[in-house]
């Protein structure tokens, strides 16, 4: 979500933004962003360990 997204979600009353969460958590269950899930699992661990990469090491992976 942008940031006026979020302005938005921050203006709705408690019922209404924990309806949106429910429906959100819904979406990301679904397994069409199951992959994206487990990718993100997978870097949270990765950056718990400190194995990251840095800028250099991005660009040289990228080749250009």
């Amino acid at each position: 979500m942008s940031t006026l997204d979020l302005k938005v979600l921050e203006k709705l009353d408690k019922a209404d933004q924990e309806k949106i969460t429910y429906f959100l958590k819904l979406l990301l269950n679904k397994s069409k962003y199951k992959k994206l899930k487990e990718e993100i699992s997978i870097r949270r661990d990765e950056i718990v360990k400190g194995e990251i990469l840095n800028h250099d090491e991005i660009w040289n992976k990228l080749d250009v």
